[in-house]
């Protein structure tokens, strides 16, 4: 289901992309329906000005129709393939072991939309740190400028396809 080779685009598992593509689908039908009754119990008791209930829903509207752009935006521009190949190389989808500045971080390159509830941290291929190390493998030394303008040494100790 690879839809564009655009700059922008988010790599996703297709299990991610199934599980967005149920929570766009559920937030576009029900949660929709669900708000819009929401808001019109709040509207039947009176003044809107000072209705707390129509206020807070109005509000869960608004959150709702972001998310649902925010994913029907993710998912036109998503790029769906298989877990990335076993090999030590960096890639997007990879669970990256790495000695950052002399501290060891774990963390999966890709969406945060990959990792889904997880409390994994998540780095995009199109950060700084991402960026620098994809295409690296196990082993490699190498460094980046961080946005504050300092070189950052890093060394890829491990990469391997993130599993939920």
């Amino acid at each position: 289901m690879s839809t564009t080779n655009s700059a922008t685009a988010a790599w996703l598992t297709q299990e991610a992309f199934d599980r967005l593509k149920a929570e766009l689908d559920h937030l576009s039908g029900a949660g929709r329906a669900e708000i819009v009754q929401k808001i019109e119990a709040a509207r039947q008791e009176g003044d809107l000005k000072e209705n707390g209930g129509y206020h807070a829903a109005k509000e869960e509207q608004g959150k709702i129709e972001a998310r649902i752009r925010q994913l029907t935006a993710l998912l036109r521009d998503a790029q769906v393939g298989e877990a990335p190949a076993d090999d030590g190389i960096v890639e997007p989808g990879m669970l990256v072991v790495a000695r950052i500045a002399g501290d060891e971080e774990k963390f999966l390159l890709g969406s945060r939309e990959i990792a889904g509830d997880s409390d994994l941290d998540v780095f995009s291929e199109k950060s700084p740190l991402g960026a620098a190390i994809i295409g690296h493998k196990e082993g490699d030394k190498l460094s980046y400028v961080a946005p504050n303008g300092k070189e950052i040494p890093v060394e890829i100790v491990s990469a391997k396809p993130y599993v939920a």
